[in-house]
């Protein structure tokens, strides 16, 4: 038997292939059940993850996804998703997947055997920045190289892996390990190990773009409403927080260009724009700062 837990033979499903079609999809759900109870075993790293890459990025800092297949693919997709959702520059969090952008939709063969390439890869990387290698197994030599630079670098390194074995929890600062268990079909880290990275990435950003104040209460405050679908929850969004009737909060947000933030100044202490700018610069951005600074002025 493979040293390796991600190939280990799952007994609970030796026979999926004699089940009916809605006894499969209850084995496979079955399975993911397990997932979330995994990760939440893992919520004092995850935690001190987050503390880490809010850190850096109060410090002008960036975060770096590298990985290889599946893992690689959800590192790329959850950068992508953090400037429409946060309101932040593309090049704040980074999705890099072994052999570049090709291997997104066509899988890359070989690619993640590559250490010079992981090396290569990671030159992007300075001291200010967070580098998180993902990999089911967590024995990828693509990461190692990645990891090697980073070390180079003097960048905090962080993985994420379901192998308590792994060879990069030996060369990271801090290891995230979801044993999730032996996958439905053998072998396929697409299926648990890739729902526990996604939700581990999903706590990742969301979790650091709360503490550097991208969220007031659960709102995404920072969204960009690039489309309808984003224009009306900017509209319900100021409506609520300033307690104004949809009409004037979407007339607002068209006088300030569709700044969440800035609507809900200058709607709620009735102010005007250039003030409310003030307020938020002085502020770091932060409307929650901003506001308590407006009702509690300092002394």
């Amino acid at each position: 038997m493979s040293e390796i837990i991600t190939e280990y033979r799952n007994e609970n499903t030796k026979d999926i292939d004699l089940l009916s079609t809605i006894d499969v999809v209850r084995k496979i759900n079955e399975e993911d059940r397990l997932v979330a109870g995994a990760v939440y075993a893992e919520s004092t790293n995850i935690a001190h993850a987050i503390d880490i890459i809010s850190k850096q990025f109060l410090a002008g800092g960036r975060l770096f996804y590298f990985g290889a297949g599946t893992s690689g693919r959800l590192g790329v997709l959850d950068a992508s998703e953090c400037p429409p959702t946060f309101g932040v520059d593309r090049d704040m969090v980074q999705g890099i997947i072994a052999g570049g952008e090709s291997a997104l939709r066509v899988a890359a063969e070989g690619v993640e055997d590559n250490f010079d390439n992981g090396f290569k890869d990671a030159s992007v990387l300075t001291s200010q920045d967070v580098c998180v290698v993902i990999s089911a197994s967590g024995n990828p030599k693509y990461l190692l190289g990645v990891l090697a630079k980073a070390e180079e670098k003097g960048c905090k390194t962080i993985a994420i892996t379901c192998n308590h074995k792994a060879t990069i929890l030996e060369e990271v600062g801090l290891g995230i390990c979801v044993e999730v268990g032996p996958e439905v079909i053998a072998g396929s880290s697409r299926m648990k190990a890739g729902t526990a990275q996604k939700m581990i990435l999903n706590m990742l950003t969301t979790g650091a773009m709360i503490k550097i104040g991208k969220t007031y209460e659960n709102y995404m405050i920072d969204l960009m409403p690039t489309n309808e679908k984003l224009k009306d929850r900017a509209v319900r969004i100021v409506a609520e927080l300033a307690n104004v009737a949809h009409s004037d909060a979407l007339k607002v947000l068209l006088e300030c260009n569709w700044s969440v933030k800035i609507a809900v100044l200058v709607l709620k202490c009735n102010i005007s724009q250039e003030y409310a700018k003030d307020l938020l610069k002085k502020n770091h951005g932060v409307l929650r700062l901003a506001l308590s600074e407006y009702f509690i002025p300092e002394k």
